[in-house]
């Protein structure tokens, strides 16, 4: 028997070029998280409530979630997924800023609300996308 098998070939596996590609649950799940977000965000703005909190707890969160995004960012080989976690990224720097920042006027906030409105609704469509189009590396060359 020529084409035996040695048990102690082992083939060796690099990571996934994926973290959320060809995996539905992480992109529906993204999309949910971020379309509440981008309503929450939305319902601020049109009930008027522009209040941030300025508290040590919320500062430290938004740090620890841009670290998350940082660290996801650096895992990610595809371009849909490090679009989704860069968006993600800049609302949770944008909360970061605006939690740090006591001093900033009613009409900034305003602004950045609105933007952050953009940056979820952004983050829920590419979301989609992700959950609904085949897991392409960065690096792959077009036909």
């Amino acid at each position: 028997m020529e084409a035996q098998v040695n048990p102690t070939t082992q083939t060796k596996r690099g990571p996934s070029a994926h973290l959320m590609c060809g995996m539905p649950l992480w992109g529906v799940a993204g999309f949910l998280v971020c379309a509440y977000l981008a309503y929450l965000s939305y319902s601020h703005i049109r009930r008027g409530e522009f209040e941030w909190p300025h508290d040590w707890w919320s500062i430290a969160t938004y740090g620890v979630w841009v670290l998350l995004m940082l660290g996801l960012l650096s895992e990610t080989r595809c371009w849909r997924e490090r679009g989704f976690f860069g968006l993600v990224l800049a609302n949770f720097v944008l909360g970061f800023g605006l939690a740090t920042f006591k001093t900033a006027s009613v009409q900034a906030v305003r602004e950045l609300r609105m933007a952050a409105t953009i940056l979820w609704s952004a983050a829920a469509l590419v979301s989609l996308a992700i959950t609904f189009s085949p897991a392409k590396p960065m690096n792959q060359k077009k036909d």
